[in-house]
Formats: structure tokens, sequence, C-alpha cells
């Protein structure tokens, strides 16, 4: 390409010049192409330790002057054909007239201004375009990794690293490429060239650390080996980055959903060197995700920056020191020591915000006022006046509230109906639904308890009244220490729901979102589908023992709920343990609060809990392992040995203890966990292990275990309340002779925080992404299992060769969603199917694995036979095939026996797979469907190619299998329709009887296709020879068969007699034109003098004239072509026609066909070619350019 003219001084260091004319020089990178010797090798070392920008354009050309010392490059290229096309350009264009100049500094003037003029009109051009942001260096770097690693251009670097590789106990220098899907590495080293590929998808581990042998280095584990990376200049940032990839990629195994880059970043304040704009992306990603996380926000909010600042804090009449955050809905204030003071401020209660006077005490303050009087003051802001500033603009775009952060429990018990009455909205008026908390919906009749626990209840509500008097109410309420030890304390049954929402942020969302549940109760209501039948099961076993649930009130309200959930995530749809975290949510919320308490739990505190395979509860699972291993190591040990570990905590972690424990006791736990997250649940899991310590490791078995700890967790009371009225039913059984002791559950919390309170959300969240990796892989190689085990019985294929097809098939879809298919991702996958049926692939991932797997190696006619192989199996016409099909295709070409492979070549030319585009004439086509079609089913074979099921017919249902019986007698007995239904559902092996005639098109398409499939085999010339006996022969049934119909007055179905050829050979020119077409197509066919004449052997390419002998005096072993005598107007003879079991006989006939058809053959050298293709075509295709280009330029 044309560059700005730089300066060289030395034009000859590490270049080599090709061509030269008085005021150009072409010149070659030494070391680049063949030869160079030690020279070009330490001249390519060199390069690639000091990132040269000679490893992209190896070839540039140098604007001299005969007085000047000083030279100029004007253009630099990749391969040899580019920089020719400027070298060519620049003689026909600029040699002549720069000749003409007197002076040198005008010609350096002249061809500078000439190539900046060029520049500037390749850049206008582009104007329309999307403008790339990647400065020159990095963009250089990616295509680098593109022309190393063969990677099409929707491979996205991100970042790239100079750093150390080990290949066994050596080091080697390089660069380590990180693009969105693939970790790569490049080293050339005086000749020794290492290259690494290596899949995000398929890395299992993925951790730094710091060994003797490898002293800070990151380690990159998959299923086959580990690899060492290492001497990084900053390797906490490149670990990162190497953790969010792998991350990503976990969630494409996850939820098949490529990578979106994000179009509207900010633009940078001055230009990043070396920062793609991927990685401002996924920096920002990281950003949002910590910010979100931490003020427990929603997924669409982002971050727009931070500022330090400090807060004035009436209730500690000081100012704290911490950090402001602005993103688009919220302002938020987070103390710099832990716990200290947290603030939420929602910009739709904002109602000022202004510049106060600085002082000396106070330099720089802002303070904001919200609508229910509370008031903010930001003080040591750096840039006051952009902040201001852009909190206006955020709120110019907040729309405007119709009501207030009021926080009275009236007004949020009341809110769905305000919401109702407002929108004109109302729920279904023949179910009764509860307006408020159940459980108060069940007490207001009662009457008042003035006991112990009733005592207790007005106590903490004085507690929380006076904490709300100091600390303001609501979500701009003041978050403080004090906060949580009224948290971990109990909160009041009377503000439960109100502070269940403004601590999980469900209450935000709901305010953003009026009248989105009404709405979502309407939509699904009456809907049916898997979801809403699990619901229905479970209903009445979420919380039987309560009487809230024991009516259809509770029933009616926890159905909407949980059906509403289904309804708008269908990912995620309905999964057990929701239903009793939700039944407990109903009896302290009304139905909007609950659902919106359920939306936080199940997309942003618990994430991935309750989807399919409940992935999140799994990676919890691995992660409190890893905490007993670090915390209780002994008892650690001992619970692997009996596997205890991972039976009790998925209970636990699913339900939130609800299942396990009283719920009086388990309600306060949950209580903590709407305050401090997951970490609280990991906290008292340990409390738990750790108490019960001595008694664990005494025990023998699993069962033992299980007992002592159901028995504890029973035992959990809630003392405030006094003794629990109905023992558990599992304390009672196991109870033994002397009653368990009791544990109070806010000793046990205490206990938890004394113990465990060193937890930090961030180490887990850290510990969370090592698991993801072990989790989702674990789960793909269970899938995989599970597809290998099920495919055993239905195909020939070892384990070893299925779970190879399974991963080429799976990398395929894999591929495609990031590199783009005709079909998305998530269009192909679906985990409600079976593992068998979940990956499938489009007809263009279809030809590709067909043309690198199939035995059939057909050349340029590979592609055809795919794309009828494909309408053979894609049996629903969706346009997709799953593996399950795939292999029983593929089974059936390598492992059946002669007629079974004949069969699926012959049903490869019949209708559906020989589409009436590929045929020659249109009007044969229709007469063949009108007059020889056989029943439907036939063309439609089911998914087994070698045994396909047939519809039954009218007439065979009407039979009578018990005979005598009248039409009444069998509508009554309920009997026969079973019977019917089952002999409908038989499936019926199809024989070669059932097939149907092909006719003379199909027949030349298939001689086509044989003639292609011999091109590569030894014995080319006796099949040849076989087949076009063949073929011959068949003609001449096609031809008996059509006389014999004709003789015995076969009409078509117009009752017209068949229309008459112009002439009778003319089906048979038609043919053998077809044939010697292909035969003159086929690659390298062997002349006339490498195969000698005699009168014994005939080769298959003998051809003789159709016009010069009569049809009936041509010799079998003769290929016909016809000649320049045959009649223009001839057309195929729309009777003749033949059966598979004419084929397959004639094939019998000659034994190279039947050796070719019989013998066994062997994938894994195709599987291997097909795993190994990608460095074949980067091999290739790095070497053919530089030898083409070199002739080129010769």
């Amino acid at each position: 390409m044309w560059i700005h003219p730089e300066e060289v001084l030395l034009a000859g260091a590490l270049w080599v010049s090709e061509r030269a004319n008085p005021f150009f020089i072409l010149q070659r990178r030494r070391g680049h192409g063949r030869g160079g010797g030690l020279s070009g090798l330490l001249v390519g070392t060199l390069d690639v330790v000091l990132d040269s920008s000679a490893r992209v354009a190896p070839y540039r050309i140098l604007l001299q002057t005969a007085d000047s010392q000083v030279y100029w490059n004007i253009a630099c290229g990749s391969s040899r054909r580019e920089i020719t096309e400027h070298w060519d350009w620049l003689e026909s264009n600029l040699l002549q007239t720069i000749s003409i100049f007197d002076n040198d500094q005008d010609i350096t003037t002249f061809v500078k201004g000439k190539i900046c003029g060029i520049i500037a009109e390749e850049n206008r051009l582009k104007q329309n375009e999307e403008p790339e942001e990647d400065c020159g260096k990095f963009q250089e770097a990616e295509l680098k990794m593109r022309k190393l690693f063969g990677m099409p251009e929707e491979e996205k670097l991100v970042n790239y690293y100079s750093c150390s590789y080990w290949k066994g106990r050596v080091p080697r220098q390089g660069w380590l490429y990180l693009s969105v899907n693939h970790l790569c590495f490049y080293s050339f080293l005086l000749g020794k060239e290492v290259t690494l590929v290596v899949q995000w998808t398929e890395v299992t581990q993925l951790d730094k650390n710091a060994t003797l042998l490898f002293p800070e280095s990151v380690r990159v584990s998959t299923r086959d080996t580990e690899h060492f990376f290492s001497m990084f200049l900053n390797i906490n940032d490149t670990f990162k980055l190497m953790e969010q990839l792998a991350n990503i990629a976990m969630r494409q195994l996850l939820d098949n959903e490529a990578f979106a880059a994000d179009r509207s970043l900010p633009k940078p304040c001055k230009t990043l060197k070396n920062v793609s704009v991927l990685k401002r992306d996924l920096d920002a990603r990281a950003k949002n995700e910590r910010y979100r996380s931490t003020f427990r926000l929603t997924q669409d909010e982002r971050l727009d920056g931070h500022t330090d600042c400090t807060l004035w804090t009436p209730f500690a009449k000081m100012h704290v020191v911490g950090q402001l955050f602005i993103s688009n809905n919220y302002i938020c204030f987070n103390s710099r020591e832990e716990d200290l003071c947290q603030l939420i401020i929602p910009l739709r209660e904002v109602s000022i915000v202004e510049k106060a006077d600085s002082s000396s005490v106070l330099p720089c303050p802002v303070s904001i006022s919200t609508k229910n009087k509370m008031n903010f003051l930001f003080a040591n802001l750096k840039d006051r006046d952009f902040l201001v500033q852009r909190i206006s603009d955020f709120l110019q775009r907040t729309p405007d509230s119709s009501w207030g952060d009021t926080s009275p429990m009236s007004a949020l018990g009341h809110l769905a109906e305000s919401q109702s009455v407002h929108r004109g909205r109302h729920y279904h008026p023949d179910v009764p639904t509860a307006r408020q908390g159940l459980l108060q919906l069940y007490q207001k009749d009662a009457p008042e308890d003035l006991g112990p626990k009733a005592m207790k209840e007005k106590m903490k509500e004085e507690a929380w009244n006076i904490h709300f008097s100091e600390f303001g109410r609501g979500v701009c309420m003041y978050r403080t220490s004090r906060t949580r030890d009224l948290v971990l304390s109990g909160i009041p049954e009377r503000l439960r729901g109100e502070l269940w929402l403004l601590f999980s942020g469900a209450q935000n969302q709901m305010a953003t979102h009026v009248g989105y549940y009404g709405d979502l109760v309407e939509q699904s209501m009456g809907l049916c589908s898997l979801a809403t039948e699990e619901i229905e099961r479970d209903l009445h076993r979420s919380m039987p023992e309560h009487r809230a649930f024991q009516n259809e009130t509770g029933i009616a309200a926890l159905r909407r709920v949980l059906t509403a959930y289904a309804h708008r995530n269908p990912g995620i749809g309905y999964c057990q343990a929701m239903n009793i975290v939700t039944s407990v949510l109903l009896l302290y919320c009304t139905e909007e609060e609950a659902f919106w308490l359920l939306v936080a739990l199940c997309e942003r505190m618990l994430p991935d809990y309750y989807n399919t395979r409940v992935v999140g509860a799994l990676v919890d699972q691995g992660v409190f392992e890893d905490l007993t291993r670090a915390f209780l190591p002994m008892l650690h040990d001992h619970m692997q040995d009996l596997g205890v570990i991972s039976t009790i905590s998925l209970s636990w972690f699913l339900t939130l203890f609800l299942s396990v424990m009283p719920f009086d006791s388990a309600v306060l736990l949950v209580d903590c966990f709407f305050y401090e997250g997951i970490k609280v649940i990991f906290q008292v899991a340990l409390a738990v292990l750790h108490d019960n310590m001595d008694a664990l490791l005494s025990c023998n078995d699993e069962g033992e275990a299980m007992t002592i700890l159901g028995r504890y967790l029973d035992n959990v009371v809630n003392k405030q309340i006094g003794p629990s009225p109905v023992p558990h039913l599992h304390a009672l059984l196991t109870s033994g002779d002397e009653p368990p002791p009791e544990i109070d559950v806010f000793d046990l919390i205490k206990s938890s925080y004394e113990k465990f309170g060193s937890l930090r959300s961030d180490v887990i969240e850290q510990m969370r992404f090592k698991q993801r990796l072990k989790v989702i892989q674990s789960l793909e190689d269970t899938a995989k299992r599970s597809v290998v085990r099920a495919m055993m019985t239905e195909s020939a294929f070892s384990i070893e060769e299925l779970e190879e097809l399974y991963c080429l098939f799976k990398s395929k879809h894999m591929t495609s969603c990031y590199w783009g298919s005709s079909s998305s991702a998530a269009e192909r996958h679906d985990p409600s199917l079976p593992y068998l049926e979940q990956y499938r692939i489009d007809p263009l991932q279809f030809s590709q694995l067909f043309s690198a797997l199939a035995p059939w190696v057909c050349g340029g006619h590979t592609p055809v036979l795919s794309a009828r192989l494909f309408r053979i199996l894609d049996q629903n016409q969706d346009g997709l095939v799953n593996f399950k099909e795939f292999i029983t295709a593929l089974s059936g070409m390598y492992h059946g026996d002669m007629t079974e492979k004949l069969k699926l070549l012959y049903k490869l030319h019949l209708p559906p797979a020989l589409c009436p585009e590929e045929a020659e004439s249109a009007l044969e086509a229709s007469q063949f469907f009108t007059d020889d079609t056989p029943p439907e089913a036939s063309f439609l074979p089911s998914v087994d190619i070698m045994g396909q099921q047939e519809v039954t017919t009218g007439e065979e249902v009407k039979k009578d299998p018990e005979g005598g019986r009248s039409s009444e007698e069998k509508k009554e007995d309920y009997r026969y329709y079973l019977r019917m239904w089952a002999k409908e559902k038989e499936p019926k092996n199809e024989t070669i009887k059932d097939l149907p005639r092909m006719n003379q098109e199909q027949f030349i398409e298939l001689c086509k296709s044989l003639y292609n499939m011999f091109s590569e085999e030894p014995q080319e010339q006796q099949l040849y020879h076989a087949i076009a006996t063949v073929a011959s022969l068949l003609l001449r049934i096609g031809e008996v068969g059509k006389k014999f119909n004709n003789n015995g007055g076969k009409k078509t179905d117009g009752g017209q007699a068949p229309p008459t050829t112009p002439c009778d050979a003319s089906g048979e020119s038609h043919t053998c034109q077809a044939l010697a077409d292909v035969h003159l197509e086929s690659p390298a066919p062997p002349t006339w003098e490498e195969e000698p004449r005699d009168d014994t052997s005939v080769s298959s390419y003998s051809m003789v004239s159709s016009g010069s002998l009569p049809c009936d005096d041509i010799a079998d072993d003769m290929v016909l072509v016809c000649g320049e005598r045959q009649r223009r107007g001839s057309v195929l003879d729309a009777d003749w026609s033949i059966s598979f079991e004419q084929v397959l006989a004639s094939m019998l006939t000659e034994p190279p066909l039947v050796d070719y058809f019989e013998r066994k053959r062997d994938i894994q050298a195709k599987m291997a070619a097909c795993k190994a293709q990608r460095v074949v075509e980067r091999q290739t295709s790095s070497a053919s350019s530089d030898h083409e280009l070199s002739q080129h330029s010769v």
C-alpha cells in the first residue's frame, strides 16, 4: 500500500534490492522468501523479537535521486504481487514525467506530493465506511496475526504481548496474540518456528503461578496438554484479559451467543498507543460488572466515570473519603473504608444539582437534593464543572417519575393496585389476587399477639425506625455498618418485604418498569408450555405446611409469579427450587414485588443457578469445596473421600437453606443474603461444617455424614420466637433416645462472621471463574459421552471415532458462532432437545464436513452430492441437520455393505435429493412426478438411511386385525385404537423393491457421480471400464423395458400415449454425451500413448460416433459420444426407466465395482486431515502467494 513518505538513511541495511531504475528501488527484506542464509535467519529473528513491521510488509519501494544520500520510503507490500502493482504504476505513470525535471529537489517534492494525493483520495473514498479507530501499529499487528495463523477478517485481535513460551524446558521468545476466540503464539528464532493456536472454548483451566521452573508464569490448560507463558511486562493485566476472554468463551458454550462489540463506547480523550477498541470495550465491561455488582444495579447500567471525593455524613458529623460513580441512571458513592458508608441515588429521585460555595474546609462542593427532601453534599471534586454538566445531561434524559420515593411500606404495598388503576389494567377478575404479603393477609384477622415473639418484633421495628430517622429511608438511605448489624439481628416481618426490595436492587427495577408485571400476567395467562406443566406439578409442593399455600389464593399468586417469569425469561423458564424461594417471597411481598425479587435472584444475585443445567449452583459447589480445602483442610480430605460435599451443597445453595432448615431460622439467612450476597451463604455453610467437624471426621460412609448434618440443620431454631410447635419429621426419625441439642440461628450467624468473615466478594468471583471453566467443560464432556453412548447402537464407528467426530461437528457449529453463518447460532442450538440433537449445522457447514470426511471423493462434484445428501437428511426442512443424522449417513458410507451404499447413492439421484434445478428438462421431471410417483413417504427417508420408516397407507389401517367385528364395535373399543396407533408407529424396514424407478435424467446424473467418484482410485482404469460396461447394459435394459411397456399399452395418467422420441438412440446418445463430458473433465486422464492397444483390453476411454454405428452394434465396453450427425432436436426419453434391482444386479457383474463398494475404509486419516486442515491452509496460502508472485515477476 502507499504510505506517507518516510526518510531512510541506510537503504541497504537488512534489505536486498530486486529492481532498480534511476529514481526508484524495489527491495525485499533479507530472510524473507527463499534462501537468505545465516544473515536471513538473524534478520528474521530480529524482526520477531522487536515486532518489526517488516514481518507484515517485507517489500518496499524507495525514492532515490542521484545527488542525495537520503532515500524516501513511499510504498510497502505484504506480497510480491502487491508491491509489483505499485512498481508498474510508478514506471508507467511517473517515470517519464520526472525524467524531464532538472532539479532533484523538484523530483522529490513532486513524487511526495503525488503519493500524498493518492493516499488522500483513498481516504476520501473510505470516509463513508466505518472509521477504523485502532492505531496504525495495532492494525499492523492484526494483519500479522491473520497472516501467521490463517485467521479470517471476522477474527478480531484484542491485544498482543511479548513473552516466552516454554516448549519443554526451553523458553521461546515471541509474541502472544489474544483474539476474541483464540490464543495464538508465534516465535521465530534462528530458523526455529513455533506456532500455537488454542481456542478459548477448549481451555479447561487458567491460572497464574510462580514456581522455580516457571517464574511468574501463566498456565493455560486444555483437555490434552498444558501451555506455560512467562516473561510478561505486566502479567496481571495480561492474565485479567485472558480471564475475560475465557469467560466470554464459556458464555458461548452456555448460550451459543457470539461476542458482540460495544459500538457506543465514548471516544478516548487522547489516542491510546497500541490499545484496540475491543480492549477498551472489555475494560469497560469489567468496570461495569464491578460497578453493578457493588451497588446491585441492573444489567443494562453502564458506568460513565468515577472520581475521588468526600461525602458529608450527618449521622456521624464527618466527611467520609471515597469514590463517586456516575452512570446513566444513578449516582453512587462508596467509602474507601469497607462498610463505612455506601449511597445509591437514582437520578429519577434527584430534584436539584448545584455547586455550593467553596471554602478551605469544603473545596469544590456539589449539593444534590432529592424529591423526598434529602440533601447530599460531596466535596473535594477535581473537575466539579464537568461533573455537574454530566449529571445535568443524564437528568435531561431521565423520564420524570410519576411517583417519588415515599418509602413507607403502605406506598409499596399498594403499588400494584395504583399502577393497575393508573394504566387501566387489572388482573383476571375470576382469580383471587393477593394485593399484599400473604403473611399479613392471614394475620390481619388474628387476635393481637402479646407474647415474646410480638414484643421482639416491636423492639426490632423501633430500632429500624430510629435507624430510618438517622440514616434516611428508601433507596437513598445511607448504608453503614450499623445497617448490617440490624440486618444480622433479624429484619421485622412488617419491614421484610420493603428492605428485601431495597437491598437487592429490585425496587429500582420495579420503579422503572411500571405495569410490566401486569402485562406479563395477561400475556402468559392461558399459555401452555413445558415450563407451565412443571410449575403446575410443583405448586402444591411449595411450603405445604404453611396455611397461606393451602388455598387457592396463595397457589394462584405463586402460579402467576412463576408463569410470568417463565414468560419473561424463556431461557430459564422454570427450575425446581424456584417454587420454594418464590413462596417465601410471597409471604412478605405483593405479587409484583415478589416477581422483581425473583428477577433479581435469578439474573443478578444467583447467576445461572436456575437454568436447565444449574450451572451456577455447580460452580458455587466447586467454590465451596475450595473454601473447605482452605479453611478446613482435614475435614475437606475426609469428606472428599466420602463424596459428601457435592451432595449437600447443591440443596443448600439452590434454596438458600429454606429446604433444609426450619423456616423461621432460614428466613433470617435470606435477610442476610439480600444484604451481603452469596458470601453469607458460604460463611454459614462453612460454620455448619466446622460445628460438626468432630462428628464428621468419625463418619465411615456418606449416609452417616448426611444424617449428622440433617439433624444439625433441623435443630437450628430461632429462640426469639420460642420452640418450633411442630418438630421436623427428619428430626423425629433421627433423634434417637436423647433429643438433639438446639442451635440458635443467631449464634450460627455470629459464629460464621467471627470465623469466616474474612471472605471477600471479589475473591469469591475469582474462584467462581476458575470453577466455571471446570464445570462447563465437565458438562460438555458429559454431553459428549451421552451422545457417544447413544450412537454406539446406531452406527458402526468405535467410541474413539465417535468422540472425534462429535468434536469436529461441534467445532464446526461453534466456529460459525463467531465467524458467521447463514443462520444464527441460537437458531441452530436448542438446549431443550436431547444431546444428540442440540448442535445442528446448516448446508454450508455440512458441505465442509462432507468434503473433508466422506469416503466418496468426487472432485468438483462433491458439493453437489453434499447438497443432495443434506436434503435427504433434513426431513423437517428447517435447513439444519443434527449430529445423529450426520453420523447415521456417514456410518452407512463407511461401514454399510455394497447394497446399502448403492441404495444411498441411488437415493442421492432421486427426489427430494435431486432438486428440479439440477435436471436438464423440467418437462420430463414433471412427467416423472405425475406418471410414476410412488407413495410420498418413500421420498422422505427417515434419519436411519438404511432402514426407513414407511407411513401406513389407508388400506392397511382399514384392515380388521380381529376379523368379524363391526365398525361400531371397533369404535367403541379404545384398545383397537391403541393397537392401530402402535401399528402406525411401528417402523417398517424399507426393501429394495420399495425404491422408486429412475428415469433417464436421473440415470445420467448417477453416471456423472460415478465417473467423478473413481478419479483418484488406484484401479481407475478398471473402474472406468466397468462403469462404462454397466452404463451400456443399463441403457439396453431401459430400452427393453420401454418396449415392453409400450407393447403392453401403458398410458400416462392423462390417458394419452407417451410422446415418441425423434430417434431411438437419442436417450442413449444423451447419456453417452454426459459420460464423455465427465470423462473429459476428470483430472489428469491418461493419453492414448500411455495405454497400449490390443484386442483383448479395450480402454474405457474408447469412443465411437453414435452416428456411424447402429445402437445394437455398439460394444458393451465402449462409451458413446454423439457425433455431428445427431439430430439437434433429440430429447430425453420420458418412458425410459430402470429399477434399483437392475442397477444392483448390473454392478454385481463387475468385480472392480464390487471391490470398490465392499472395501472397508478408515476414517481416522480423514479426521486427522480435517483437524490439521487449518494448519495446511495456512502453510499453503503463505507459500503459494510468494511462489505465484515470483513467477509473475519473472
